[in-house]
């Protein structure tokens, strides 16, 4: 699980990147990476455009990107983009409510 906070804009997207591209192209790690979104509290056309990558990469690589417990802006964000079907999303992140 990758655990995002604070804001995910073209200030911050590059510290995230790594991290978020290592986990969904990981040979042994689970077939699901969920991004833990609780903790988000805005993201702009940068950060959505990170999860696209992350996504294409995860299924890439045989894994599944979900995104669990999207603020309402992020919501909105992937709505209007027309992204919001491309990513199972869950209410909470795993141990707290979905799977």
């Amino acid at each position: 699980m990758v655990r995002m906070s604070g804001e995910m804009d073209i200030s911050r997207v590059d510290e995230v990147r790594t991290l978020l591209l290592e986990a969904v192209t990981r040979a042994d790690g689970p077939t699901d990476v969920v991004v833990d979104l609780s903790g988000l509290t805005f993201c702009d056309s940068a950060g959505l455009n990170l999860l696209l990558r992350a996504r294409l990469l995860a299924a890439e690589s045989g894994h599944t990107l979900r995104l669990a417990a999207p603020s309402a802006q992020m919501l909105r964000l992937l709505e209007i983009t027309g992204t919001l079907p491309l990513f199972p999303v869950d209410s909470a992140p795993p141990g707290l409510g979905d799977p």
